[in-house]
């Protein structure tokens, strides 16, 4: 008995706060659900891009007529197909009939990621066939047979492959900060299981409007992309300018620091938001959720894109990441693995039909990073997320930094999203962001450029104990970003540093 180390009342609440609701999928498969919207309204808009329109059924035929020359070409179930491409309408075309085929897409931002990337990836997923389009077919690495999207197909046929929700429906590969990047393979079932229920369905419907803001390689635009074609809506595919798309959108996905580049008063007809990838700033989350229906959201790649969400309104005490997904578990437990009380600190691990199949080719990370999941048993694996959290009295979880955010400095233990949360509370503070510069110092960049630096590192020094202020807060105008839509640490440190050599002459 897992738990019998709690007591009674603790044992009750493990299971009743770290478990999602079971409900049934009514899509194993989403493509399927994207085939019968075009079955039944072949004629509304799927996607727009440049004041360029497809419809479903136009959507629908394109790629089943890429599906079969796909299966022609050898792709089979279990197999990953390449989607090397920049954000436009073939990119859909390209996506939905990688699934028809029965392989899952393995997708890169052609105009981003570097040679050396987009050949680790070919190698890593054993990609045999790369979809792209021809401005960009000579930036793809040797090996695959290349098939340019935006090219007549030939007609063909071919029998339609029996798919399991088992099989794979995408492989993600992390943004390497820490090392090689890893890539992770998701289901057919894990993605139904977010997309198809609520709240992961965020409420499109037909006649919705999704803005597709993220890069194809983030797992959050898979949320953007088949969220919203599965539920019949239309995807408003963004060129350079961000915040036009934002505009005529009715739902919104996003990560914090790109949400924070859109004007809420100018975006009237979004009435559903959704935030994931990195921690979410209160101020940011009380704007929107004063004009819409706003859900901060956390998951990691492993664990489908997210798989705790919660509905935050501007009078809630707490901006938390709510409960676990319909179908899923969230455990938060010590060091040995073992479930904490209710209201004590520990590390997030996740369960449930949000787990996804694992790292390719990494014995050793799989074993480090998933393990048997000793409360659901019967063969359920758990994922450790390295997030740390804990249950509110009220069965909502606080996200409480990353346990690699955890530093030491000068010999004391320092939270540094703890840190960066006591900023975002300084009047006119609407971003913070904390960094160790070294092993004696904290450093931290604030939004806007007119912080006071005095103010906000009295404003810590009042919160937390000495050793958690920062010797410098550093103003900014904008926080630097990866290219999905994150902010890059590694670009404020080096400016830090460089700020440091600069002052020390």
């Amino acid at each position: 008995m897992p738990l019998r180390h709690l007591a009674p009342r603790d044992q009750d609440l493990f299971w009743r706060y770290g478990r999602g609701p079971a409900v049934d999928v009514p899509d194993p498969l989403v493509h399927r659900a994207v085939e019968r919207h075009a079955a039944a309204t072949p004629y509304a808009v799927a996607a727009e891009h440049h004041g360029t329109t497809l419809t479903y059924g136009e959507l629908d035929r394109y790629a089943d007529a890429l599906a079969a020359r796909l299966i022609l070409e050898g792709v089979r179930p279990g197999d990953h197909v390449g989607l090397f491409v920049r954000r436009s309408l073939p990119m859909l075309v390209g996506l939905l009939g990688i699934l028809k085929a029965g392989a899952a897409y393995v997708p890169q931002d052609i105009g981003l990621a570097p040679p050396a990337q987009l050949a680790h990836v070919v190698r890593a997923a054993a990609t045999r066939v790369v979809l792209t389009q021809r401005a960009h077919a000579a930036r793809i690495p040797r090996g695959p047979r290349v098939l340019a999207l935006d090219e007549p197909l030939p007609r063909a046929r071919a029998p339609r492959p029996r798919i399991d929700p088992g099989d794979g429906c995408y492989v993600l590969f992390t943004s390497g900060t820490t090392g090689c990047p890893n890539g992770v393979k998701v289901t057919h079932r894990n993605v139904a299981n977010l997309l198809c229920t609520e709240p992961g369905g965020l409420g499109i419907r037909p006649g919705d409007r999704v803005a597709q803001l993220l890069n194809i390689a983030f797992d959050m635009a898979a949320w953007e992309i088949l969220g919203c074609l599965a539920h019949g809506a239309t995807l408003v595919v963004r060129g350079k300018d961000i915040a036009a798309a934002a505009r005529t959108a009715t739902v919104l996905v996003a990560t914090p620091t790109v949400l924070a580049g859109i004007d809420p008063a100018a975006c009237p007809r979004v009435r559903t938001v959704a935030v994931a990838g990195e921690p979410c700033p209160r101020p940011l989350a009380d704007a929107w959720a004063a004009r819409a229906a706003f859900h901060n959201c956390c998951g990691p790649t492993e664990t489908t894109i997210v798989n705790t969400m919660s509905r935050h309104t501007p009078a809630a005490p707490l901006l938390t990441i709510g409960r676990p997904t319909p179908n899923t578990t969230v455990y938060v437990l010590d060091a040995d693995r073992r479930a904490l009380p209710i209201g004590e600190v520990g590390e997030m691990w996740a369960g449930g039909d949000c787990v996804s199949a694992g790292y390719l080719g990494n014995d050793e990370l799989n074993a480090e990073r998933y393990a048997p999941d000793p409360f659901l048993g019967s063969g359920h694996r758990m994922f450790r997320t390295r997030d740390l959290g804990r249950w509110t009295p009220g069965g909502e979880l606080e996200h409480l930094g990353r346990t690699d955010d955890q530093v030491k400095v000068r010999g004391f233990r320092v939270e540094l999203d703890s840190v960066s949360s006591v900023l975002e509370g300084v009047p006119g503070c609407t971003r913070a962001v904390t960094l160790r510069r070294d092993a004696r110092s904290l450093v931290s960049f604030v939004c806007p450029a007119d912080v006071d630096p005095d103010a906000a590192r009295r404003a810590v020094a009042d919160a937390l104990p000495y050793y958690c202020v920062p010797d410098d807060v550093m103003p900014m105008t904008a926080l630097p970003e990866t290219d999905r839509g994150k902010i890059d640490k590694p670009a404020l440190l080096k400016l830090a540093r460089e700020r440091t050599a600069v002052a020390s002459r």
